[in-house]
């Protein structure tokens, strides 16, 4: 029998607790805007075009923007909140924390 100490399971529900906001482009500037709870896994099926629908049609592959929280409620507020924007306030966010549009994750994989 395994034995875990607590510090190594309150670092997997932390780890399980993590909910991510995010915008993605394409080449063209189209901006999508979702909710996942494992950005890497998330941002890897967009990139590979592995899930059907918006994303693949439209080829979104660039992360641009990401927040963090704990809170699964307010992630998906959070969503629906940046969602009703409008594409220059979008803009904005995004221009705050990245002007260039960088892809934020061009040494993930």
């Amino acid at each position: 029998m395994k034995i875990f100490s607590f510090k190594i399971i309150e670092d997997l529900v932390v780890e399980m607790n993590q909910y991510f906001v995010y915008i993605m482009t394409n080449k063209s500037g189209t901006i999508y805007v979702g909710v996942t709870n494992n950005l890497e896994r998330r941002i890897f099926e967009h990139k590979n075009s592995l899930i059907k629908g918006f994303t693949k049609k439209y080829n979104i592959n660039r992360l641009v923007y990401y927040e963090e929280t704990n809170d699964i409620l307010a992630a998906i507020e959070r969503e629906k909140q940046i969602k009703g924007w409008l594409r220059d306030k979008k803009i904005a966010l995004i221009e705050s924390i990245n002007p260039e549009w960088k892809d934020l994750t061009e040494d993930w994989f």
